[in-house]
């Protein structure tokens, strides 16, 4: 079952070490605009799975981040929010890695239930014969004794 949150307000996300971010929901729009998010289109031809999803997750946080606590500058003073901050902050691997789990895959659930369906018993697999014949069985050599 799928359980709507049609509330749009923001809210407090946890990151850990001190850190919470407010973002707005994530939506479908926001997904398609980090998408393409120059960030993103600029990648390479080939770019690992690993840096597509940093690039990804900074975009959508760009997007979405509104205000934060527990970021502060080198001299522990808070700092405000802005792209490079936000950037900055998801270089940090636990906090790239809880924004993925608590944020981002929460927005792809949905996809990753999709493509884990079983085929249906009625679809064009139903009663599929194989067409492969199996080898046949190796012939013996004769060898002279």
């Amino acid at each position: 079952m799928i359980r709507l949150d049609l509330s749009r307000e923001p809210r407090w996300l946890d990151l850990g070490h001190g850190v919470r971010l407010r973002v707005g929901p994530l939506t479908t729009a926001l997904m398609a605009a980090a998408r393409s998010d120059p960030a993103v289109t600029g990648l390479p031809d080939g770019a690992s799975n690993e840096t597509i999803a940093v690039a990804m997750a900074k975009a959508l946080a760009r997007l979405v981040v509104e205000d934060w606590e527990g970021v502060g500058d080198a001299d522990g003073n808070p700092v405000p929010v802005t792209p490079e901050g936000i950037d900055a902050l998801l270089d940090i691997l636990p906090l790239f890695e809880a924004f993925q789990l608590r944020y981002v895959s929460k927005g792809l659930l949905l996809e990753a239930e999709k493509n884990g369906s079983a085929p249906s018993p009625s679809g064009t697999s139903a009663g599929a014969t194989s067409t492969a014949d199996p080898a046949a069985a190796p012939v013996p050599s004769a060898q002279p004794s």
